[in-house]
């Protein structure tokens, strides 16, 4: 599928502040392809940029909705004048579940299923990945979301315990979503090409799994001890406030696991655990 013609006005230039690398003509039919969207579909993009994706999607989607921080770039794609898509200025991660279900009630989608995809700039993408999951939470019909993303941070949400690249992302993404590598891009890929190599990636999402009791904590308990990755569970626990009258060893063996053990060797279950136990000394 060839992407349609733009008009001949120029195009807003990639702006350093914004991490913006445009995804080249020659890959957006790979992503596409990859994506594969369906007629039935809407999509919540992020960081359309001049519309290397956008435009096949509305091609081939019900509809887009599309949110651009970049005034120049929202204002160059509002000039498409489509009717199949709703351009949103402003930062997604100021985005709100009610602005979601807002921007969809307009244009009859108040009850679709969503899925999402974007080109992340590279120094917010964790932030915006855990932004379609707090979507999701708040019961938006998020269903997936395919993200291109720096290798290195694609291999982190990949990471199996006990390699270098496990850690934060692996575990709380891990539990919530099933990922999925789809396409290597290589820094050519884009305009201007960046230093780095990209992933494409897709999150299936589904409901925290295993559950822990306390789901925050949880969270907050996997974040507490990977800033103490390279020290041992019993010395990691100490970064995250415990209850009172417990021990950071008595707590580890609650949950079935050798105190002696790095942070970066535990799997999902086992943090789960850790975390149940903390929950279960508080009370």
């Amino acid at each position: 599928m060839t992407p349609p013609e733009r008009s001949s006005s120029p195009l807003p230039r990639a702006r350093k502040r914004f991490g913006q690398h445009f995804l080249e003509r020659a890959w957006t039919e790979k992503v596409i392809a990859t994506i594969d969207p369906k007629p039935e579909e809407v999509f919540l993009e992020i960081g359309p940029g001049r519309g290397a994706l956008t435009l096949p999607l509305l091609q081939r989607a019900r509809h887009v909705i599309a949110f651009e921080v970049d005034r120049d770039l929202a204002a160059s794609l509002r000039r498409e004048n489509n009717p199949k898509l709703t351009l949103v200025e402003g930062d997604f991660l100021e985005v709100t579940a009610d602005r979601i279900r807002d921007s969809l009630g307009p244009v009859g989608l108040a009850q679709a299923k969503l899925r999402v995809a974007g080109n992340l700039p590279y120094n917010v993408a964790s932030p915006i990945v855990f932004k379609v999951l707090e979507l999701f939470e708040a019961d938006t019909p998020v269903e997936d979301a395919t993200f291109m993303l720096q290798r290195e941070v694609a291999d982190r949400i990949l990471a199996s315990p006990g390699t270098s690249e496990y850690g934060v992302l692996s575990v709380l993404l891990g539990q919530v979503a099933e990922v999925s590598r789809l396409l290597a891009l290589p820094p050519g890929a884009f305009r201007p090409p960046p230093k780095v190599h990209s992933s494409l990636l897709r999150l299936r999402w589904h409901r925290p799994s295993p559950a822990p009791l306390d789901l925050e904590l949880f969270r907050a308990l996997v974040r507490s001890v990977f800033t103490r990755r390279r020290k041992t569970l019993a010395n990691a626990l100490l970064a995250h406030q415990l209850p009172a009258g417990t021990s950071a060893p008595t707590l580890a063996a609650e949950a079935g696991l050798d105190p002696r053990q790095r942070p970066g060797t535990l799997d999902i279950a086992a943090f789960v655990r850790l975390a149940d136990a903390v929950v279960g000394a508080s009370r």
